[in-house]
């Protein structure tokens, strides 16, 4: 039953978010139609775009076969699901109960703080979970402190990392009708941030102007569709037909097995964006009853990818800049002592897209180009500097992926190591997690007082 709830209702995303749905028509008294309406629309829209995502990475691993193989780089692959997947055996139950009280946790802190996120990207809750586990293992925690303090960790996490980034959230979206709810939050953040510091008088993305000509360009999936021609093709010419007809294509050409890869490619990001669309048509209405009955005024926090619809073309120089920052780093990496690092497609197109979609918000497309690269940098160095902590435990072969995850497993990981006592370490950890609530509430409020003066100035 146990497994039932954790791993195959709470740990499938479409059917978690399809009962937030639920509950939030049912608390608005829906009749019996719009309920159940709205509540396979929902889950719908997660499927679509669940299916999307499976389109894309088949085209993403081939590419990656075709790299591997033509330019012959020894290295360490960032993968969340493979992680987790090796440390299930050994912390099962453990992230199991951390995540489902983690979520508890959230729903609590939305309810009595200024922050009302309700984070529903439920695999991303599993894989930090995880990670939360493991780490706390190494300081000789186990039972039920293991279990209260990484609930804790990361209750707070799943409120704090969307409060962090709402302002921009809303500058890409115009409204507070959602939040991102992805554990990359600390990349898109310093994409924000580099973009506002390079983008100043950059024109949007989206005004890249193309001559009448070209004006087919301006579909997103012709334009995918070719960008993603252009890289296989060059990557086939290096790899070789050999290679890619033997083990790869099952004998079809490789140029044409490469072109078909570049649509399928488009083909994924078309069904993820429908997906998007279905899935924020429904969530967002139906997720006023929860925050008229349970947490007022609370936003839901979804994946990343749903601010891709709000800059297209950002989404592709996003994929593409922090692609080039990751093969980059893979050569600096050595060089400084660490082990390499090479770049995963899926995570640079999951994270340097919505990367650049926040440094197009903040600073036009010089922001999306630098914002992604500062996020291809990000998730090569981190993954490189919690290998260390995740080896002792076994886990050599693999690391976390995403940006909050290296920031979270170094941060805990280095104050188990400095304290000698876990009594320290909790008074420290909750110290910390005062000082940001604190912080971040004040700064909040700050804000809104400022806004509210340039309003009445206006007037």
């Amino acid at each position: 039953m146990v497994d039932l709830i954790m791993k195959d209702i709470l740990g499938t995303p479409a059917i978690l978010v399809g009962l937030f749905a639920l509950i939030g028509l049912l608390l608005q008294k829906k009749d019996v139609a719009n309920v159940i309406s709205g509540t396979l629309k929902t889950i719908m829209g997660f499927v679509i775009l669940g299916a999307g995502a499976g389109v894309l990475v088949a085209s993403l691993d081939n590419f990656s076969s075709m790299f591997d193989h033509a330019f012959e780089i020894q290295g360490i692959i960032p993968n969340n699901e493979a992680i987790v997947a090796l440390a299930q055996d050994a912390f099962g139950a453990e992230t199991a109960m951390i995540m489902l009280f983690g979520m508890v946790a959230n729903i609590l802190l939305a309810r009595i703080t200024p922050f009302k996120y309700i984070f529903l990207t439920g695999h991303h809750t599993m894989f930090m979970a995880c990670l939360i586990a493991v780490i706390l293992s190494t300081g000789g925690f186990s039972g039920v402190t293991m279990i209260v303090t990484g609930s804790i960790i990361l209750g707070s996490l799943m409120v704090l990392l969307p409060a962090l980034l709402q302002p921009y959230t809303r500058k890409i979206t115009g409204s507070d009708d959602f939040a991102i709810g992805h554990f990359g939050s600390f990349g898109y953040l310093i994409a924000a941030a580099v973009g506002k510091a390079v983008g100043k008088n950059s024109k949007s993305t989206e005004e890249i102007k193309v001559p009448k000509s070209f004006n087919f360009l301006r579909d997103t999936s012709v334009s995918v569709s070719l960008t993603m021609a252009i890289l296989f093709f060059v990557v086939a010419l290096f790899t070789g037909p050999s290679f890619i007809e033997s083990e790869l294509s099952g004998g079809t050409n490789f140029l044409v097995f490469s072109f078909m890869q570049a649509l399928t490619f488009a083909a994924g990001v078309y069904i993820i964006l429908a997906g998007v669309r279905m899935l924020l048509s429904e969530i967002v209405p139906a997720f006023k009853g929860i925050a008229d009955k349970v947490v007022p005024n609370a936003i839901p926090a979804l994946d990343a990818p749903s601010v891709f619809p709000f800059a297209n073309n950002a989404v592709i120089i996003g994929f593409f800049f922090s692609f080039v920052a990751g093969l980059l780093s893979m050569f600096l990496l050595p060089i400084l002592g660490l082990k390499v690092i090479v770049p995963g497609l899926v995570p640079h197109f999951f994270t340097g897209a919505a990367a650049g979609v926040f440094g197009n918000a903040t600073g036009g497309r010089k922001g999306a180009v630098f914002g992604s690269m500062a996020n291809g940098v990000i998730i090569s160095f981190l993954p490189a500097l919690l290998l260390p902590v995740l080896g002792s435990l076994g886990f050599q072969g693999t690391t976390f992926g995403d940006s909050d995850f290296g920031v979270v497993g170094l941060l805990l990981g280095g104050l188990i190591e400095l304290l000698s006592s876990n009594v320290l370490f909790l008074i420290i950890v909750a110290a910390l997690l005062i000082a940001v609530f604190v912080g971040a509430a004040l700064i909040k409020r700050s804000l809104a007082k400022n806004n509210l003066e340039e309003k009445h100035d206006a007037i």
